[in-house]
């Protein structure tokens, strides 16, 4: 059994998605088996909880012990994490808050692969600081839907936020996103994206401005593709960081990380 304590009005989906990965997984079932109990009583719906509310999930070992990510790498200023799809990065923040770390960024919660913690004050204001001024090196994989025009491009873009989602075009902060084709699978792509700019849904949404949307793409893609395929979760990894860093985190400058998800 995992208990958590409510801090603001929330839904039961959406507290669970940001406090408890295992739980996240597993949530209708869970509801639908009725055991998830709030305040001590069972629940089978989405129920608004309010500040205060005690929530427990009674999972079965095997929905507890699901991975929600793995370390690769933690000392007293970073952690490496390499997360699964499906999983919101807020609910591993959460749990690695407990122990002092924090976040420097995040990713979307059906993107694996690598995320960044710092632990102390001096750590994130350095990986801030790298991130702002483009010292980190991130490589993602993208599996696309159709066959790219080129084998290798840099393309620029504008990109437009307007509230749950972006806009590529003409107007807005200029991006930039490097591909490189790695292998041709039939009627899909798998690419190597290097980014030079990061901003939010950026590969997702710059990706499907060029006509070539990642597979299992709800937001920004082809829906009936995606239907056709089966595919419930976008194809999309960060699969590498290259730290250039310096003060505090000095001593991981030039240091690599790779995630073991694989597309």
């Amino acid at each position: 059994m995992k208990k958590f304590v409510a801090s603001e009005a929330v839904s039961l989906q959406n507290f669970t998605d940001n406090v408890c990965a295992q739980a996240s997984f597993c949530f209708r079932a869970l509801l639908k088996a009725r055991e998830i109990r709030v305040n001590g009583a069972k629940v089978s719906s989405d129920v608004l909880l309010q500040p205060g509310d005690e929530v427990c999930y009674y999972m079965t070992p095997a929905q507890e012990q699901k991975t929600a990510y793995r370390i690769l790498f933690e000392d007293g200023n970073v952690a490496v994490l390499d997360k699964e799809s499906g999983v919101n990065s807020e609910a591993v923040f959460h749990e690695l808050g407990a122990r002092g770390f924090r976040p420097v960024h995040r990713l979307d919660r059906n993107t694996a692969g690598l995320l960044l913690l710092a632990g102390t004050e001096e750590a994130e204001r350095e990986l801030l600081s790298a991130f702002r001024e483009r010292r980190l090196e991130k490589v993602y994989l993208a599996l696309v839907v159709g066959k790219m025009p080129k084998a290798h491009s840099l393309e620029r873009a504008r990109l437009l936020k307007r509230e749950d989602r972006v806009v590529v075009g003409s107007e807005g902060d200029e991006i930039l996103t490097e591909y490189e084709v790695l292998e041709e699978r039939g009627g899909e792509t798998l690419l190597k994206i290097t980014l030079h700019t990061g901003k939010t849904h950026q590969i997702r949404a710059h990706l499907a401005y060029l006509g070539h949307p990642v597979v299992g793409d709800e937001k920004y893609g082809d829906s009936a593709y995606n239907r056709q395929v089966h595919a419930t979760r976008q194809r999309l990894v960060a699969k590498q960081i290259v730290l250039h860093t310096g003060g505090v985190l000095a001593y991981l400058n030039g240091r690599s990380f790779v995630s073991e998800k694989n597309l």
